[in-house]
């Protein structure tokens, strides 16, 4: 068992489901402790990714290792390291909240010494528990499968959207435990269509898009070498009006303010030429966040961008 090497481990990962590939040699390293953001639209292969990380799929090719482990070979021994959330949490409709606690606790097969915190920290009262799950709403449901999945103080925490229905003080409370989790040294892998989100809590993410990997890169080498937003607000009343080769920027005009992405590269010149020849009256430069890159990266062909770390 390797306690030194990465968290998660990756090589040339293929899942096909009859002649349909759903992951297709896919390569991915993360390191231990770090918070790491796993992106992709619907059919990107994210889930099937996931599902092969916790053993929940057998790959038809390549090689997934989990804390050095093979997850479905050494299931019963990474269960007790790994905390999972699944993307749709399903749990028995019978069974009370503190019930199933219990039952997933009994199966990671760890102690559960966090569990009760972590029933007030996320705002589950015991009149909460002592119900049915039947009677739950979706965001009580979300922070059952926020416990069941932190409960017993995993080394590595698998997150399908995690903030879905959940109220915005507990999304605050949420990304409170994430921090502390990765201060104490913890991996979290963290997939979510919320890119605010990853951008708050993620330093590195992987895009994937069609089975393969677009990118891998630190959030913040994303996003600066992404286009920036610029706002030009001009003096007079007149609305749209020709910007010469800016017209290349994707200007968006509401009254007299317009909105052009430009590339960092070309920013300077770019502006120097605009406000000598406009009238300009006031601007704001803004870096672009990830939603910019993420929309960026798939809007290039397959095969353009290579992956880095």
């Amino acid at each position: 068992m390797d306690h030194d090497g990465p968290a998660i481990e990756l090589a040339a990962l293929t899942k096909n489901y009859g002649h349909k590939v759903g992951v297709d040699r896919l390569d991915l390293t993360v390191r231990r402790g770090e918070v790491f953001g796993f992106l992709g639209p619907n059919g990107a292969g994210k889930t099937t990714t996931i599902r092969c990380l916790v053993g929940l799929l057998r790959p038809s090719g390549g090689q997934v290792r989990a804390l050095g482990l093979d997850p479905v070979a050494d299931h019963l021994r990474l269960a007790p390291r790994l905390g999972y959330l699944p993307g749709e949490l399903r749990l028995y409709p019978e069974l009370t909240g503190a019930q199933t606690l219990r039952l997933l606790g009994d199966l990671q097969g760890a102690a559960t010494a966090h569990r009760a915190r972590l029933c007030e920290r996320l705002a589950l009262t015991p009149p909460d528990l002592a119900r049915p799950v039947r009677e739950y709403s979706r965001g009580m449901k979300q922070k059952l499968g926020l416990v069941q999945a932190l409960q017993h103080d995993p080394e590595l925490v698998v997150l399908d959207e995690p903030t879905e229905g959940l109220d915005p003080l507990v999304q605050e409370e949420f990304f409170a435990l994430l921090g502390e989790a990765a201060a104490a040294g913890r991996t979290v892998l963290l997939s979510s269509h919320v890119l605010p989100e990853v951008q708050r809590a993620c330093g590195r993410v992987a895009i994937v898009r069609a089975g393969k990997l677009v990118a891998v890169q630190a959030v913040s080498a994303l996003r600066e070498e992404r286009a920036r937003r610029v706002r030009l607000v001009f003096a007079d009343g007149r609305g749209a009006r020709a910007l010469g080769r800016a017209e290349r920027w994707s200007p968006r005009w509401h009254g007299t303010e317009v909105q052009l992405l430009i590339p960092p590269e070309e920013l300077v010149e770019e502006l120097r030429r605009l406000l000598a020849q406009l009238p300009v009256v006031d601007l704001s430069v803004e870096e672009a966040g990830l939603d910019e890159a993420f929309l960026d990266l798939y809007r290039r062909p397959v095969g353009e961008v290579e992956a880095r770390s």
